[in-house]
């Protein structure tokens, strides 16, 4: 039975806990799947390059109000893609040389295989290959294993070729048509994917609303946008997926009784869920939350001895900035236990990135009503702002809300172009404590440029008397 001094569950942020200060350590990583996790592999990267393909297609739709007469003559979906996991494929496969075949690495030692807890910080190795199965134990053991996607008990769905964000970024051609099953950030931004390649897409949504965890306002403007461009059924019931003529045919339930809806592909994005159950964490004295996350402290222990988690597994957030964030905390916590340092999870920020982009910091007017928080709010308009003009924009604006007392930010909600860059500047003040007036008035303001939406919007807080 093989012992370490730490063992490292899953290749994504995980990877990186690893320097020169743990060079004298004996360590194992176990990895089932490919090196990079979910962010390089089928998440936040390859996502991000086929938005920005996306973002160009849907250009000419845009540029003849601005007297600019362009076309698109064609989306080459093979060289798209094939560009995209041409670079992200070799660095996936270059992390786990490196761990196994650089000498930097002699001290590791690369497991892989599922792993699962049998004890206190015993883990059973069941190889890929198929070989025995192994057990080995550990003084330390980090869960940086992620999350998988879910499918919902529909019947029929198992039977129908449908995919997930693990799946549609690689299937070999365009489909005419695409039925997505969700109304969250991965259905919108999917979405927007296709729709900008010119296929036909067609959105099912339980709720009443598309991306209803953002600030109300948002929401509200995103699902008005979403709708003139597609095919948008909102308060559906998903009842059953069946085969229809090569495709896929869903059966739903809504406001006006049964329909259907056809398609050539069905995308399933309807949530991640973490994957501590697959790790029978249980069986190591490791307790979960009944969303199924691993409990953790705020220095990223669990609730076991010697045994700290981050990212997807335990951060209800899941977001990769976060899990980078835990990463470098538990990096600190293993080399120096005697002072450990604690995660900040106070102002994590979210982008999505579908069209038109959004981005959020903070707290939403119905978190804050929910709370019983008192906030004051105001909202500024990109066409307000002369580089609005320039963008002929009439949809996008800021949003931000404040204490009337002391005027520190509460939140900040933006929805329009670069909106996850806009927003940076509010994160930075809520981290520092730079109040709004502070902020807006304190510093220069480069004119005309972007940034003065959320200048104007600070401005125009109805601060009292």
């Amino acid at each position: 039975m093989a012992h370490y001094d730490l063992v490292i569950i899953g290749t994504g942020s995980g990877n990186s806990l690893l320097d020169p200060r743990f060079a004298g350590w004996r360590v194992a990583m176990v990895e089932r799947g490919v090196f990079g996790g979910t962010c390089l592999n089928v998440g936040c990267i390859p996502t991000k390059m086929f938005v920005h393909a996306a973002d160009l297609a849907a250009v000419p739709g845009h540029s003849a109000c601005l007297g600019v007469d362009t076309t698109l003559d064609g989306v080459r979906w093979a060289d798209i893609r094939d560009r995209i996991f041409g670079r992200i494929d070799p660095i996936a496969a270059g992390g786990q040389t490196y761990r196994t075949q650089h000498p930097d690495n002699a001290n590791v030692t690369v497991y892989a295989g599922n792993a699962r807890f049998t004890g206190d910080r015993t883990l059973e190795i069941t190889p890929n290959d198929g070989s025995a199965a192994e057990t080995i134990t550990a003084d330390r053991v980090v869960l940086a294993a992620g999350g998988r996607v879910t499918v919902p008990d529909i019947e029929g769905i198992r039977d129908v070729p449908f995919h997930t964000s693990d799946t549609i970024m690689r299937v070999p051609a365009l489909p005419r048509r695409l039925v997505v099953l969700g109304g969250g950030f991965i259905a919108a931004e999917f979405a927007h994917v296709f729709s900008s390649f010119g296929v036909e897409v067609t959105v099912v949504a339980r709720s009443g609303a598309l991306l209803r965890a953002e600030d109300r306002d948002v929401s509200t403007r995103f699902t008005e946008l979403a709708q003139q461009r597609w095919d948008v059924r909102l308060d559906r019931k998903t009842l059953r997926a069946q085969n229809h003529d090569g495709g896929v045919r869903l059966h739903l339930e809504g406001p006006n009784g049964a329909e259907t809806v056809d398609a050539d592909l069905l995308l399933v994005a309807t949530g991640r869920t973490p994957n501590g159950d697959q790790l029978d964490v249980a069986a190591g004295g490791i307790d979960t939350a009944p969303s199924g996350h691993v409990v953790v402290d705020e220095y990223q222990r669990t609730t076991a001895d010697g045994v700290w988690a981050l990212g997807d597994i335990s951060s209800p957030y899941e977001l990769k900035h976060v899990a980078n964030h835990e990463a470098k905390v538990v990096q600190h916590n293993l080399l120096h236990p005697e002072d450990p340092v604690a995660a900040d999870h106070r102002f994590v920020p979210h982008a999505v990135f579908t069209s038109p982009q959004i981005a959020s910091v903070g707290l939403t007017e119905q978190e804050a009503e929910r709370r019983g928080i008192r906030w004051i709010a105001s909202t500024h308009t990109f066409g307000g702002i002369a580089y609005g003009w320039a963008m002929e924009d009439e949809t996008g604006f800021a949003k931000v809300l404040a204490d009337p007392d002391t005027a520190q930010i509460l939140g900040a909600h933006i929805i329009g172009p670069q909106a996850p860059t806009l927003i940076q500047p509010i994160i930075q003040a809520m981290t520092f404590g730079l109040d709004a007036k502070t902020m807006a008035r304190g510093q220069y303001w480069i004119h005309p440029g972007m940034p003065e939406v959320v200048e104007n919007a600070l401005l125009n807080l109805p601060f009292p008397e």
